[in-house]
């Protein structure tokens, strides 16, 4: 993870510098609007030689798939070789799309929240909520953790399976009750509408949306999105994407530049992140081709250094 961590922000730093090569992914209804499939090629231009990454993710969101003990989120992401086009590896897309994707907000956290946060608030139980309580915990020296969802049963299982962890969640019937006095809350829902109120989140507070990657979807308080210094990681992405950011501006509560710059640009230096100790700061993360192909692109070095995988001729 810590590694992951460097290679996301070494990543986004690249998307924002226009050294990436990738278009906003396209979606494709499946069955009306029950089920996504989603295609996200991109091209890293690498900063030395034989370190450029060429590739795609193919990812689906059947939500009708928790009935058939399936994940509602599956993916596949395709390694080509950059100076031949020719397949080099295919990955499975699930866990690095879980891995990264915290790595990423860690990132976010790291630049936005401040230095003395020790208290975090997860909103969410499934395998996004336990990747970010390990992502978060590289880069904070967290002290409390709270954890809720809708499913009682769900947040208890979350709090078992998370043992190990030092501090251990802890999980709250209200999800006032988590964000309430929270240094970082991390929003990892599929809730299509907000799922915290403006008046929970306390000064100074680092926000974290990972949900509500449509249009037509929100999990965050449009008041709070209003109030906060907002920070996405594609900002062409936001304005088509988050519904977060979309509806905001169909409101009339923002425009365009209510978006104080991308994490990439946070992570060079070319933007200012929070101004000051008392200010709320978001990061509404939606996902990008170019953090799923660095991420395998790192997965496969690593597998090739230590005789890992398997060889195969189509």
């Amino acid at each position: 993870m810590d590694d992951l961590i460097e290679t996301m922000a070494s990543a986004l730093e690249s998307f924002s510098a226009r050294q990436v090569e990738q278009p906003v992914r396209s979606i494709l209804s499946v069955d009306g609007n029950h089920a996504f499939f989603g295609t996200m090629p991109a091209f890293v231009r690498g900063a030395a030689p034989g370190r450029s990454s060429l590739g795609a993710k193919l990812v689906t969101v059947f939500d009708a798939n928790h009935a058939k003990g399936l994940p509602s989120h599956l993916a596949s992401i395709l390694l080509m070789d950059p100076d031949t086009g020719a397949l080099k590896a295919l990955l499975d897309g699930r866990y690095i799309t879980e891995a990264r994707t915290a790595a990423v907000s860690a990132v976010s956290s790291r630049l936005l929240a401040r230095k003395t946060s020790k208290s975090l608030a997860i909103i969410g139980s499934g395998v996004q909520a336990k990747s970010h309580l390990e992502a978060l915990s590289r880069v904070h020296r967290l002290t409390q953790v709270a954890v809720w969802s809708p499913t009682k049963a769900h947040r208890d299982d979350f709090v078992t399976n998370c043992l190990g962890s030092d501090p251990r969640p802890v999980a709250v019937d209200h999800p006032g009750e988590a964000v309430v006095g929270a240094d970082i809350i991390v929003l990892v829902t599929s809730s299509p509408t907000p799922v915290i109120e403006n008046g929970w989140v306390k000064p100074g507070a680092h926000v974290i949306s990972v949900g509500a990657c449509r249009p037509n979807q929100r999990e965050i308080d449009p008041v709070l999105a209003a109030r906060a210094r907002l920070f996405v990681d594609s900002r062409d992405a936001a304005l088509v994407e988050s519904g977060d950011v979309v509806m905001g501006m169909k409101e009339g509560r923002f425009g365009a530049d209510h978006i104080a710059g991308e994490l990439g640009q946070l992570v060079a230096g070319s933007v200012e992140g929070r101004s000051s100790d008392a200010q709320i700061t978001i990061f509404k993360s939606l996902g990008m081709a170019v953090e799923d192909v660095t991420a395998a692109d790192l997965a496969y070095r690593r597998a090739v250094e230590n005789n890992l995988g398997k060889e195969f001729e189509l």
